[in-house]
Parts: C-alpha cells; sequence; structure tokens
C-alpha cells in the first residue's frame, strides 16, 4: 500500500430489516439515546462498567464507530475518539491527562484558542504552561522538569509554519516518562504518522481537510495503547459524543481526502512557487519548499504537503495598505479555518522574533482551494498592483 494511501479497508455495513438484509457501501445513520439490552444479564454488566458494547447514546453509536475505526487505521493508532469540535479535541485530551501540580510543554506556535485554554482554564486547576521554541527538538531536555506531564507539539505551526522535530521530542519525552501529543491537522493521516514516530496521541482537526467542505465542525484524537485505558475512562465519563449526522458527513470526506489533499498540494507548490519568485515578497514559508529552515524535517517525516502557507511582504505595510490589497482580491474569501473547496485568505502581524517572522510584519496566510491556479495566481497579482 502506497505511503499516502487513504484505503481504510472495505467495511461491510450490513443491516437486517424484518428478514431481508440490506449491505449498503456506508453506514446508515444511528441516532438516539436509549440503547436496547438483548437481556438483564447485558445491563447489569452495563451498571458494572463492565459492558463490552455501546450501552448508552452518549458513548457513541454504529456511525460514530464506523469513522472512528476509519481513522484509527489510517492513524495507526490503537483507538480513536471522536469530538464536536477540533479544539474539543485538544482540551478534552488535555483535561484527560493533566491534574492539579502538573506541568504542560505546549509549542510557541500553536494555535491560538489551544494556548488560551492552557492559560485561561488549565491554570485554575493549578497545571503550569510553559512554552517551548517552535522548532524545538533535542533540546526540549532543558525545559522538561519533574512536573512535567505532556509535550504539546503542532508541526508544522498552521499559521507560521515552523517545525518541530518530532523524533528527537519523542526520544527526550520517552527517556523522562512523559506523554507527546501532536496536533496534525495540517498533514492529515496520509502525509504524517505521528505515532509511527513515537507520538502517543495525534489530534485531528476534522473540520480542515477530512471534512474538505467547510460545512461541519469536528475533532479526533487517536491514542496509542500505552495510554489508551486512561483516555477511554476520561471520554466514558464526560460522555462526550458527536452529532451522528456529522460522523456520517466526515466519514465521506474521508473516502475522498487522498484525491482532495492531493489537488490542494499540486495548487498550493504552484502558487507558492509563483510567490517565491515575486520582488514584492520577502520569503514563501512553505515546509514543502527548499528554501524552508527546516525543510530536512519535513522530507524525512512527512510523505507530502497540504494547501495552507504563508508569505510576508519585503516592506512593512502598514495595515491600511495591507487592507487595499486584500479588499481588492476576488478568489480568495475572508474567513477563518481552512481545509475546504474555497481559497481563503488571513493576514495578521507576528512580533515573535525568528528568521521567518520579524518586526511585527502581517504574514499572509493562504489555504489554497480546488480552483484553478490560473486564477488564483492572477487574482494576487492585481491585488499587489494595489501596493505599487
Amino acid at each position: 500500500m502506497s505511503k499516502r494511501s487513504n484505503d481504510v479497508g472495505w467495511i461491510d455495513y450490513t443491516q437486517k430489516y424484518g428478514d431481508r438484509e440490506i449491505r449498503t457501501v456506508n453506514p446508515d445513520i444511528q441516532s438516539g439515546s436509549t440503547v436496547l439490552f438483548n437481556n438483564f444479564e447485558d445491563m447489569q454488566l452495563a451498571l458494572e462498567g463492565n459492558y463490552p458494547g455501546v450501552d448508552y447514546g452518549t458513548h457513541g453509536l454504529s456511525t460514530q464507530k464506523a469513522f472512528e475505526e476509519a481513522i484509527c487505521k489510517l492513524e495507526n493508532g490503537h483507538r480513536t475518539y471522536a469530538f464536536p469540535s477540533g479544539i474539543n479535541a485538544i482540551t478534552s485530551t488535555l483535561m484527560a491527562f493533566t491534574q492539579s501540580g502538573d506541568e504542560v510543554l505546549v509549542c510557541d506556535n500553536v494555535y491560538g484558542p489551544t494556548s488560551r485554554f492552557c492559560h485561561k482554564i488549565l491554570s485554575k486547576y493549578d497545571v503550569k504552561t510553559t512554552h517551548i521554541p517552535s522548532d524545538i527538538g533535542s533540546k526540549i531536555s532543558s525545559y522538561i522538569t519533574k512536573k512535567t506531564r505532556l509535550i504539546f507539539l503542532e508541526s508544522p505551526g498552521s499559521n507560521t509554519f515552523e517545525m518541530q522535530d518530532i523524533v528527537e521530542v519523542v526520544k527526550a519525552a520517552k527517556k523522562a516518562g512523559i506523554m507527546t501529543i501532536i496536533d496534525s491537522t495540517w498533514a492529515t493521516p496520509l502525509y504524517l504518522k505521528p505515532l509511527d514516530l513515537g507520538a502517543d496521541i495525534a489530534i485531528q482537526s476534522v473540520t480542515k481537510y477530512i471534512c474538505g467542505h467547510a460545512d461541519m465542525l469536528m475533532g479526533c484524537a487517536t491514542v496509542n495503547k500505552q495510554y489508551a485505558d486512561e483516555f477511554a475512562d476520561y471520554f466514558k465519563t464526560v460522555e462526550n459524543y458527536t452529532n451522528p449526522q456529522d460522523c456520517y458527513v466526515a466519514l465521506r470526506g474521508l473516502r475522498t481526502l487522498k484525491v482532495r489533499l492531493e489537488a490542494h498540494e499540486n495548487s498550493a507548490n504552484e502558487v507558492a512557487r509563483w510567490l517565491d519568485e515575486q520582488d514584492i515578497v520577502d520569503c514563501v514559508i512553505h515546509p514543502g519548499l527548499e528554501s524552508h529552515p527546516q525543510h530536512g524535517l519535513w522530507k524525512r517525516d512527512f510523505s507530502g504537503s497540504s494547501g495552507l502557507f504563508s508569505f510576508t511582504f519585503k516592506e512593512a505595510y502598514s495595515a491600511d495598505q495591507i487592507a487595499l490589497f486584500i479588499n481588492s482580491l476576488e478568489m480568495f474569501a475572508l474567513g477563518f479555518s481552512w481545509g475546504g473547496y474555497k481559497s481563503l485568505l488571513t493576514a495578521r502581524p507576528y512580533k515573535r522574533d525568528g528568521q521567518w517572522v520579524h518586526d511585527g510584519k502581517h504574514v499572509i496566510r493562504l489555504s489554497i482551494g480546488l480552483e484553478d491556479t490560473t486564477d488564483l495566481i492572477e487574482d494576487l497579482k492585481q491585488g499587489f498592483s494595489h501596493l505599487s
């Protein structure tokens, strides 16, 4: 099987209606609260917490289970759990594995809401958050203390695209007996296998590429065998579940992920290389380009790149000048999120010093959709004319 394949195997969804069997490619959308037991003995097992199946709707019905099984196979994990959104998958995972007095190490280029949750919510429970450099590798050992419970990575970060050396971080974490979690939404399970690199949990914002059509919110977390029981206890205790219709849509998106992601990748590479040749552009921040300072890490660990990257201008344009450029665009819509068929743009200044992002320049982030790249490039070209 190809490294980039999204083949999750053939699942025969057979349903019985009276004396007839109906076999379908996709599962039924099963919803409901009450799950009926076959006998009193099974109900007693459920009351004791020993029932092997689903005993209530909040524990996930068949549509959710089908999606979780498919993702788990792609991630090479032990168990996957679906959540109502990507940030819910992140916050639930952090809550499941921390307690008062712990410290968590979080990479500096992490998704903004992840950092806010750590500082605003985890801190209320006496969990300390320490940020680590966005390009951390073997030096992670100098940040680990006796109170460190976990390391949270996002490689590459979804705004400024610095990468962590996952292999070196995992090596140091295992030596210290702490867990590693990675938000791997940018690459999807097709282009990066965090658990194969030794990470303990891989998180996906299903909202993005797996869904692919910007019409639902969902997240998932895949855990290895070592931490599976602990995560299962948390999941069952909080009775978190995901809308069955969303699970169905996500599973459908998963079936076409490979062809869509390859289209996003090819188009993004074309637009990025064009931008790299423009005099007005300072740098294109794309791990798949040879000019990225951590391109070697990308080449070692990833089997592809997605459609999300950023660039900066040579000149430190004012907010009003940036507005002239952005408001003139016709192909790029303004909106948060990414990974859908529609090309999107966001822009904000970053003050964090580094090789790529400095002096408070605006970082222009592009999510390249499925439009014709000729049209996208022409749109950017006319937009640049407003900055001449």
